[in-house]
């Protein structure tokens, strides 16, 4: 089994360009044939979201 792990530096609440990364990742591990894909956890929000979980704007956008 080939894992690739995937090392991205997301931007906090982006989901446009967090998602855009995760599939240049993907596309990218794909192409070399691998089987797994690892992320980092909180990937699409970005990491801490802190005070944005307080927002139910931010809480819809990751349902």
């Amino acid at each position: 089994m080939k894992i690739a792990l995937a090392q991205i530096n997301p931007i906090i609440g982006d989901f446009t360009h967090n998602t855009g990364k995760i599939i240049a990742a993907a596309e990218k591990a794909i192409g070399l044939s691998c089987d797994l894909i690892v992320f980092s956890e909180l990937i699409i929000s970005g990491y801490p979201p802190r005070d944005l979980l307080e927002k139910k704007d931010f809480i819809d956008a990751n349902l």
